[in-house]
């Protein structure tokens, strides 16, 4: 949008001078005199060259800016996944929460990846693609794993008391020793394939499917005092 715009040239100063009702005169020429300066300004050329170079130069940032978005996402994709790779077989967060989490929102399969051991509690996980994943002694208290699939994943010794895996995929994924106390099970797909639940702890599971608890504990899992649990 342009802002530079032509001005009508200002009266003489004796006119200007008569016109006004004030008093105090070097205010009323300090006034009249940037009038005529902005007046001159407004037909000299070359402030409206440099309007339109600085339109220009704005233009070619947003076009350059949209060009690279791919490489800037690129970017941000190998960076999350330097701080994955960087913490692997180690305890704590280490950035993998937010790592894993982004990845997932940009649609990028975490197949295969290796958190074992990592702290991930609440780490959201909607719809991720987890097959073949290693969460083997991951603290996953809280996870959201809503319609994610884990199937031929590595829960092993993995606490994942009040996770969400309502609609998952668990298709031979492994749960042995793990802790699903509370744990949503709404809808997951393939439990009967599930390759192992031998020491799994299923105390008060959430809608889980019909027979899934009394499968889950004739294949070695333990039900406990945590709560009955509840079968859909």
């Amino acid at each position: 949008m342009r802002t530079l715009e032509r001005r009508p040239r200002p009266k003489r100063w004796v006119e200007h001078r008569q016109g006004t009702k004030a008093v105090w005169v070097p205010l009323v020429f300090t006034e009249w005199a940037c009038a005529y300066m902005a007046f001159w300004l407004s037909r000299w050329a070359f402030l409206e060259v440099l309007e339109y170079v600085g339109s220009l130069s704005v233009l070619v940032a947003v076009i350059f800016w949209v060009s690279e978005a791919g490489e800037r996402t690129q970017q941000r994709h190998y960076q999350a996944w330097q701080v994955i790779n960087t913490a692997q077989g180690k305890g704590g967060n280490g950035g993998r929460i937010d790592a894993m989490e982004q990845l997932t929102a940009d649609g990028v399969s975490l197949t295969g990846v290796d958190v074992s051991g990592a702290f991930l509690r609440n780490v959201r996980l909607e719809k991720a693609e987890l097959a073949r994943a290693d969460f083997s002694g991951a603290d996953m208290r809280g996870a959201d794993l809503k319609g994610a699939n884990v199937s031929e994943a590595e829960f092993e010794r993995a606490n994942l008391r009040e996770a969400d895996l309502s609609g998952a995929n668990v298709d031979k994924a492994s749960f042995a020793d793990a802790d699903l106390t509370r744990a949503e099970l709404r809808g997951v797909v393939g439990w009967e394939r599930i390759g192992s639940v031998k020491g799994a702890d299923v105390s008060g599971v959430r809608d889980a499917p019909a027979g899934f608890v009394e499968w889950a504990v004739k294949h070695g899992a333990v039900a406990g005092t945590a709560g009955a649990a509840t079968q859909k």
